[in-house]
């Protein structure tokens, strides 16, 4: 079973669009959400799921608005969050910025599309550039010839519009990867894994097959194939677009591929990473005068490698003051507001090293509340490079008109949503033990 109700609120609760798709959950319970939010946040037992008799509240948080899902039925969870996280990426692509202005501004559209994207509870088209095709922001006018449904919605590829042309037909392959280490004070690595993705952007004529090969150990092990780098993937999950009996029966990702962007796979990697920018810092506090810093960052990735638009952000106690900086390359800025140093080095070269040192003063009368002891972040991008050894082996496109096709594929590190960036967190206080926390992406 899936959800009864879908609702969308303010952040005091006020409804600002529902839709009822059930009708065996009065719509008036909602009323009780807010209060049981209100409550458990005070309490510190907040959680994903609410609940008010037989009612259960599913919900999430995206800017000023709350999208609720309402069911009395033992829902499947996990389908409910993605249906809702579904949401708010169409109507992100619709309206651009998700906001209680954009509900309010485009009221008949948020309606039309949430009779589209379930129907009875269950999830149905939720693929933006298929709801484009016939739900628009153009206003009301209704042309009796241009009123009918596409046949994709009813097709068996519901994610791919027929009749499409290119001049040039291309794929993009961006391989995503989430790196995250845990390092404890003594610069050992505790524990690590990598959750990747892969990414499409696909701009070819017709109804092709797409046959996407990697360096897949279990794949190899099948055919007998054990020569060079294999990776283990666990966890993967894949865009609906792909054949998964095929790929259950011999590791092939088979697929007809949405047109333009979307996101084919993802994946986890269960391997020991090391810190790619590994960073040392003593921090000397003299009481009532002053604090100094000091914090080396070395690169331990390939020499004909280079981080680009790296920052290393210390954090300072909150009632410093009177900043002073001395770097061996790039500039270092106070932020008072953050109670942090950014260090900014343009470009950073595999093997090298670099030092910054930074002075603070400190007041008179000594702070009464224990501060923590917040940990050293890195962020930056190496372009071509990947830490897993995943690799694309080869992309066969099959298309019954026989054009050619160029396949890129991209490989690139990177930190966060955007291209190329490595986050590390690393921190080691004299006098003092410290875990070391290290979050990085590649792309």
């Amino acid at each position: 079973m899936s959800a009864s109700a879908i609702f969308v609120l303010d952040l005091k609760g006020k409804v600002l669009i529902c839709r009822n798709y059930k009708g065996d959950v009065d719509m008036a319970e909602i009323d009780h959400f807010m209060p049981l939010l209100m409550q458990h946040e005070e309490e510190g037992l907040l959680s994903p799921v609410l609940s008010h008799g037989n009612v259960h509240f599913m919900w999430i948080k995206h800017s000023n608005l709350y999208l609720v899902a309402t069911t009395n039925k033992n829902s499947n969870a996990s389908l409910v969050y993605s249906f809702l996280y579904k949401i708010v990426e169409v109507f992100t692509e619709y309206f651009k910025e998700l906001e209680e202005e954009s509900i309010q501004d485009n009221f008949v559209v948020v309606y039309e599309l949430l009779d589209e994207l379930m129907d009875f509870g269950f999830p149905q088209t939720t693929e933006s550039k298929i709801l484009q095709e016939y739900i628009t922001q153009e206003g009301a006018k209704l042309e009796v010839a241009k009123s009918k449904v596409p046949t994709t919605v009813t097709n068996a590829v519901s994610w791919r519009s027929e009749g499409i042309k290119y001049k040039k037909n291309e794929v993009f392959i961006d391989v995503i990867e989430s790196i995250n280490v845990l390092v404890n004070a003594n610069g050992s690595v505790m524990s690590s894994d990598i959750v990747g993705s892969i990414k499409l952007k696909t701009m070819l004529s017709g109804m092709p097959e797409l046959r996407l090969g990697l360096n897949d150990r279990v794949l190899f092990a099948l055919t007998g194939r054990d020569k060079g780098k294999t990776v283990v993937m666990e966890d993967v999950k894949f865009h609906q677009c792909v054949r998964l009996s095929r790929f259950e029966s011999d590791r092939t990702i088979s697929f007809i591929p949405p047109d333009g962007e979307s996101e084919l796979m993802s994946y986890r990697i269960n391997t020991h990473v090391k810190p790619l920018i590994w960073i040392e810092s003593v921090i000397e506090k003299f009481s009532h005068s002053r604090v100094e810093i000091m914090v080396k960052a070395k690169g331990q990735f390939k020499k004909q490698s280079v981080a680009n638009n790296v920052e290393v952000r210390v954090p300072v106690p909150s009632d410093a003051d009177s900043p002073k900086f001395k770097t061996s390359t790039g500039s270092a800025k106070y932020v008072p507001e953050k109670n942090m140093v950014v260090w900014t080095i343009k470009s950073f070269p595999g093997g090298k090293e670099f030092l910054m040192r930074a002075h603070f003063g400190l007041p008179s009368v000594e702070n009464d509340e224990a501060e923590g002891k917040p940990p050293i972040t890195v962020k930056f991008e190496i372009p071509y490079f990947t830490v897993s050894g995943i690799q694309v082996r080869y992309m066969k496109i099959i298309e019954k008109s026989g054009y050619q096709a160029l396949p890129w594929v991209r490989y690139i590190t990177q930190s966060g949503g955007r291209v190329a960036t490595l986050l590390i967190v690393f921190s080691n206080i004299r006098n003092s033990s410290l875990p070391i926390y290290i979050n990085c992406h590649t792309l």
